[in-house]
């Protein structure tokens, strides 16, 4: 008997696709992605160890259990098997200082240029020395710190001294180790954007999904809602000890004494854009998102020959992107497992519409092609090279044929283009 447990259920292509339901296995505690899960149609939970057709789990059950694990054809997981070479914050800026030193040896400086959109970055403590050597040549300049292995802001500092680093490595780290194991010896040293873009005197970063269904081929898609985090304090960089003022996570944000846990913190990507469209205009705000949208590009490629691709994975991943004054997008980080814990109603009904569209696109009852450009709220973005817009508009894009087929911040107009798409469940379907 083989020692790997199969999941899926076992017959024919045909018995399967007549099979009235999904099985399901979600890992998360009471969520938004349990709502979603337990409200779509013909999908039944199993608990404990039942046979399941699609698992959403956390990234602790898919180290454990993921190379013991056989997978049916059609079984679909969350997560790719390495997705930390992405979204562990060393091995991001490891795998993207790589790419871009093989497009400047392959193709050339102006090509790999399109690369620099991460601020200078260094793995500590590997590259202590070498991050001492650029500390040097910029001295009074603000640094960020952050553990590699950590989300929610936490283990974050700022400085400016190479002595509060020294400090830390004699104190702080060692007393964290003890807490929290292995993965806080490992940092990585930022530099800080210290003219981040404000509105209303407020620094912000952005969220933005980006569901990745294949590494060989790429395929990738950008949802086109999203939001802006805001600090709950006014930025100055006279205090670099204020973490309401230099961090945006809602985490951080929400201890604030006077944080409102009605309104939240957060404008909504549409909000933003017609913000920055109103201020700056169209065509720069255009300029900005093109951008971004090669920040999203670029990053996956820099992994896609060290991704393990697997046919039963797809991830959903949330970037993190800061503007500076001059609205060019810096790439913060990117996350394995965006929070999908609401922070507000709005919120909330955000996050089951991104979740409910991901299926969509997953596509466990066999409803698509494999030819859609649009499902839901989702734009495929690259399909094994760029995918364009039928219905761009020259005169309004410029003189160029070929216009991205990305919509992030526009009109969501989900449920409208999901009724002309998507054929009906089983159970909806006449006799």
């Amino acid at each position: 008997m083989s020692k790997y447990k199969a999941y899926g259920y076992k017959g024919s292509c045909e018995e399967r696709e007549g099979r009235s339901c999904v099985r399901y296995k979600c890992g998360l505690p009471c969520n938004t992605i349990q709502d979603v899960l337990h409200q779509r149609p013909n999908w039944i939970e199993v608990k404990d160890d039942g046979e399941w057709d699609f698992n959403w789990c956390d990234v602790g059950w898919l180290r454990e259990n993921f190379d013991h694990t056989y997978m049916e054809e059609h079984v679909r997981i969350n997560h790719f098997r390495n997705h930390y070479e992405l979204t562990r914050k060393n091995l991001m800026v490891k795998n993207l200082k790589r790419y871009q030193k093989q497009l400047e040896r392959k193709v050339g400086r102006i090509e790999a240029s399109n690369c620099d959109f991460f601020p200078c970055t260094f793995a500590l403590p590997s590259e202590y020395h070498l991050f001492v050597e650029e500390f040097n040549r910029s001295p009074g300049s603000t640094w960020i710190m952050k553990p590699v292995g950590k989300s929610q802001g936490k283990g974050i500092f700022l400085f400016r001294k190479l002595k509060d680093i020294i400090e830390w490595k004699k104190d702080g780290s060692r007393s964290e180790e003890q807490k929290d194991g292995v993965q806080v010896k490992s940092y990585v040293a930022q530099r800080y954007i210290e003219n981040p873009y404000l509105i209303n005197g407020r620094k912000f970063d952005l969220r933005v999904y980006v569901l990745v269904t294949s590494y060989v081929p790429l395929k990738a898609w950008l949802y086109r809602d999203g939001f802006a985090r805001f600090s709950g304090t006014r930025f100055s960089l006279s205090s670099i000890d204020d973490k309401y003022m230099h961090l945006t996570n809602v985490s951080v944000q929400k201890t604030a004494p006077d944080y409102d846990h009605e309104k939240g913190c957060k404008w909504q990507m549409q909000q933003l854009r017609r913000y920055l469209t109103a201020k700056h205009g169209r065509e720069v705000v255009e300029t900005l998102f093109k951008e971004m949208d090669n920040i999203f590009v670029r990053s996956l490629q820099s992994v896609q020959k060290v991704i393990i691709n697997d046919k039963h994975c797809f991830e959903l991943y949330g970037y993190d992107i800061l503007l500076d004054q001059n609205l060019k997008p810096w790439l913060i980080e990117v996350n394995a497992s965006p929070s999908h814990m609401p922070s507000c109603q709005e919120d909330y009904e955000m996050k089951c519409r991104l979740l409910e569209d991901t299926l969509n696109v997953v596509d466990m009852e066999g409803r698509l092609t494999g030819k859609e450009k649009r499902v839901g709220g989702y734009d495929l973005m690259w399909n094994d090279g760029p995918v364009y817009r039928e219905d761009a508009n020259l005169q309004t894009y410029g003189s160029s044929g070929f216009t991205a087929n990305t919509h992030l911040g526009c009109v969501n107009d989900r449920e409208k283009q999901l009724r002309q798409l998507l054929k009906p469940f089983p159970c909806q379907r006449k006799a």
